[in-house]
């Protein structure tokens, strides 16, 4: 098995969410007592969070380059970067390390490709909502259709995510308010749900909506180990 870089801490709740479903993935893959041979750089959340609302992106580039680089160090043989946020600095990333990126809009499309889904509402942080760096990756490279909340709603997802969601917090308004979010996306034509923010599989699960949901933690996490057996 190939050893997986993992860059977290953005926030650790969600960290938490990929160690565990890749060593689950691997254990059910391999059997017995198996688990996932990984590298880890956990960031200060703290300090990203500051980077990326003052919009101090070129910062945020220079930490994630250095923590992929730490892991490639580390024995790392691919990278995972575990939030989708910062993969705005995906391409950054990958020109400064030896071994691959596996970029998380890149397995959450083919998941999307296997539910045979062209029209996606996307769900995440505003960055990731309204830059062009995930939703332009999944519309012109994936040919995807994807529709965002608009401006009130986009400022309430990205609102319970950092007031809520990142410091563990799990609230049922905010749960209800999201299914209000998503149910007005899907009646917009939407036939899925992408979970653009690894922190929203905490509040929002398969089972709340009626269409094809997206989460993409799982989803990364498990490209992750498919790669790493290949």
């Amino acid at each position: 098995m190939h050893t997986i870089g993992l860059i977290g801490g953005m926030s650790w709740e969600s960290s938490i969410e990929y160690y565990r479903i890749i060593n689950e993935e691997t254990r059910r893959h391999l059997g017995g007592t198996h688990s996932a041979k990984s590298v880890m750089y956990s960031v200060d959340f703290h300090e990203i969070e500051a980077m990326q609302h003052r919009d101090d992106w070129d910062s945020a580039s220079a930490a994630m380059v250095e923590a992929a680089r730490c892991v490639q160090l580390g024995g790392a043989e691919c990278v995972v970067i575990c939030t989708n946020t910062m993969h705005r600095m995906a391409n950054e990333v990958q020109a400064a390390i030896d071994i691959p990126l596996l970029h998380i809009a890149d397995a959450t499309a083919a998941a999307i490709g296997v539910a045979d889904v062209t029209s996606v509402a996307l769900l995440g942080t505003r960055f990731t909502m309204e830059h062009d760096f995930y939703r332009g990756r999944l519309q012109e490279l994936h040919g995807l259709d994807v529709r965002i909340p608009n401006a009130d709603d986009r400022t309430e997802v990205h609102r319970v995510i950092y007031e809520e969601l990142v410091l563990g917090e799990v609230e049922p308004s905010s749960r209800a308010r999201y299914l209000e979010v998503i149910s007005s996306l899907v009646n917009e034509g939407a036939e899925g749900v992408i979970a653009g923010c690894t922190e929203i599989e905490l509040l929002i699960t398969a089972d709340d909506v009626e269409v094809p949901f997206f989460p993409t933690t799982r989803i990364h996490a498990e490209a992750a180990v498919e790669w790493a057996l290949s």
